[in-house]
């Protein structure tokens, strides 16, 4: 999978992707990410990307120009099957949409920033939107460091257990059941039996009903849903 992130902090992207399974994907070849200063596209000598939005208000708008051209230029590179752009009034990130992705080959983030993008870049260019929550961040930048985790890790070949991801919260639409290691017992704290049993089928069944049990106490809409 290759990933292009437009962004005018490029800086704030460097940690994320160089540790854990992010630099574990990339050095296998399996994830490719290039970041791109969008003032490379800029509109004059000094760099400028935004400018005052019209009809007044405050805070700035990331301007058309800029955004256009570096999509199209990346656009001669590779065909993106999504151009998607962060922003807080997306649909919500969930699992089920990080898995659609994760089947995809060329995805292109915008990382948007100030008071957002011109307008006419969403009705032109944005194939799809998302948000990472109800809330608002300085910029995309961080939703776009989630994003490429929630997808990156899906890739086959980046997880030690491929089986593992399978069992994540919200992937078979429940939560988690409650997970234990060593030693059995610590403070007179005990890990459950049933656990300890040798049982799969045993086992396997517990964890479904604590699954159901954790997302009715947890999250009763996913249950509702």
């Amino acid at each position: 999978m290759h990933i292009d992130i437009l962004t005018v902090l490029p800086e704030l992207l460097e940690s994320p992707f160089a540790h854990s399974m992010m630099k574990r994907a990339r050095e296998k070849g399996l994830l490719q990410i290039e970041i791109h200063q969008l003032r490379k596209w800029a509109v004059n000598a000094y760099g400028q990307v935004d400018d005052y939005q019209y009809g007044g208000g405050a805070g700035m708008v990331m301007m058309c120009e800029p955004l256009v051209k570096a999509i199209e230029e990346l656009s001669l590179l590779r065909k993106y099957d999504e151009i998607i752009y962060l922003t807080p009034d997306g649909e919500r990130l969930t699992q089920h949409t990080a898995n659609q992705l994760s089947l995809k080959a060329n995805l292109l983030l915008i990382c948007g920033h100030y008071k957002g993008i011109d307008e006419r870049v969403r009705e032109y260019f944005i194939t799809k939107e998302i948000s990472i929550g109800d809330y608002v961040l300085s910029g995309g930048e961080l939703p776009a460091a989630v994003l490429v985790d929630a997808i990156g890790r899906l890739l086959p070949g980046v997880l030690n257990d491929e089986t593992s991801a399978l069992f994540d919260s919200f992937q078979d639409n429940l939560l988690s059941p409650p997970v234990y290691t060593r030693p059995a017992e610590y403070r007179g704290w005990k890990v459950p039996d049933i656990l300890l049993s040798g049982d799969p089928k045993r086992v396997a069944d517990w964890r479904h009903d604590m699954a159901i049990k954790r997302t009715e106490e947890r999250r009763p809409d996913i249950l509702e849903d």
